[in-house]
């Protein structure tokens, strides 16, 4: 299955910063005393999209679909079984990092860096603030001594915390801090692309909402590109401008965020669509949660046909046999499944009107 290359082209024809084509991640199954492989994890499946200049994708799924090995993948902790990682670095020159060993990446790093999901393991708790964001502007000799505290003072400011806390260690901080603590760590290189995975999912509810906001201020404040992997689909509604939808390692529609929750053409968002609750305690019907049937598939061993078949309340025969290919559907809206101009599927605003009482 293959999203062509041409999805997300921008609209004035600049070349889009990331584009991934077709990449694949496996990871061998070893048993025995010799540890010979005797199958593979098809984590990431042939997966395709674009990100423009200056724009929020999202990645949403259920846990398992392969969204954090996509983003470990452009972040290069993981070297993709095959498939493209291509990286804009001029107007019309692109560089595949899947082929780049640890040397020739070191530059790209200083312009591709990560949020992590959990702000209380993804901080040493042995090194104060100053060592955790100065590590990498010391480590790419770009500031020292009185400079490099400046130089993270600044920081500390531009996501929120008081410069002076620069000698604090981060048990004294609380999670919503540690994240902007992580947060000001990804921009010390002045990135271009940062991959936020599941950066607000640990986090109070109150607090995720100063997170997305913070993120929205320094991406309009710095020009900065998100690639945001989440699960919760009302936050990416509230920060994405195109969402793609994974269901086990495959990407089974993508659109603009707004067409996307008013209209998906694909039985698996409109599940994921369903479940996302509704605040106003008169929409809270259980008739308005599509319950999916049975396990979502293994990818060491996935179903023939449309990997969604087993579970899909619309499946006919077609699908236990051939896969779908990614179509356009029109307005750049994509998607993988053989009956999308046939269905009728509820958008967000429908489920909910549908239960009103």
């Amino acid at each position: 299955m293959t999203i062509h290359t041409e999805i997300g082209q921008s609209a004035d024809g600049k070349p889009p910063l990331l584009e991934v084509r077709n990449l694949h991640m496996q990871f061998p199954i070893r048993r025995g005393i010799f540890r010979r492989t005797v199958g593979f994890v098809n984590a990431v499946n042939d997966v395709s999209f674009t990100i423009r200049p200056g724009e929020t994708l999202s990645l949403v799924g259920e846990s398992g679909c392969g969204k954090t090995t996509t983003g470990r993948c452009i972040v290069r902790v993981y070297k993709p079984t095959a498939g493209q990682i291509l990286y804009a670095v001029e107007e019309q020159e692109s560089i595949d990092l899947a082929k780049l060993d640890n040397q020739a990446l070191r530059p790209f790093r200083r312009e591709i860096r990560m949020i992590f999901q959990d702000p209380f393991s993804s901080l040493n708790p042995r090194l104060p603030i100053l060592q955790i964001v100065g590590e990498s502007l010391k480590v790419n000799r770009i500031a020292s001594g009185s400079e490099l505290e400046d130089r993270v003072a600044s920081l500390l400011k531009r996501v929120g915390l008081r410069p002076e806390y620069i000698r604090r260690y981060p048990h004294a901080f609380s999670g919503g801090e540690r994240q902007r603590i992580g947060i000001a760590r990804a921009l010390a290189l002045n990135p271009r692309l940062i991959v936020a995975d599941e950066a607000v999912s640990a986090l109070d509810v109150s607090v995720q909402a100063q997170i997305l906001n913070l993120l929205q201020d320094l991406q309009e404040e710095l020009n900065l590109t998100y690639l945001f992997i989440a699960h919760d689909l009302s936050v990416v509604e509230h920060i994405s401008h195109r969402v793609a939808v994974m269901y086990v390692g495959k990407i089974v529609e993508l659109a603009n965020t707004e067409q996307l929750f008013a209209n998906p053409l694909h039985p698996y968002t409109e599940a994921l669509l369903s479940a996302v609750p509704k605040p106003d305690p008169r929409l809270r019907n259980k008739g308005s949660r599509i319950r999916l049937e049975g396990e979502v598939a293994d990818p060491s061993n996935p179903p023939s046909g449309c990997y969604f078949h087993p579970r899909c309340p619309y499946a006919q025969d077609r699908c236990q046999h051939e896969e779908p290919a990614v179509r356009d559907m029109g307005n750049d809206h994509w998607v993988a499944c053989h009956f999308a101009e046939e269905l009728d599927l509820r958008g967000f605003e429908s489920i909910g009107a549908a239960t009103d009482v």
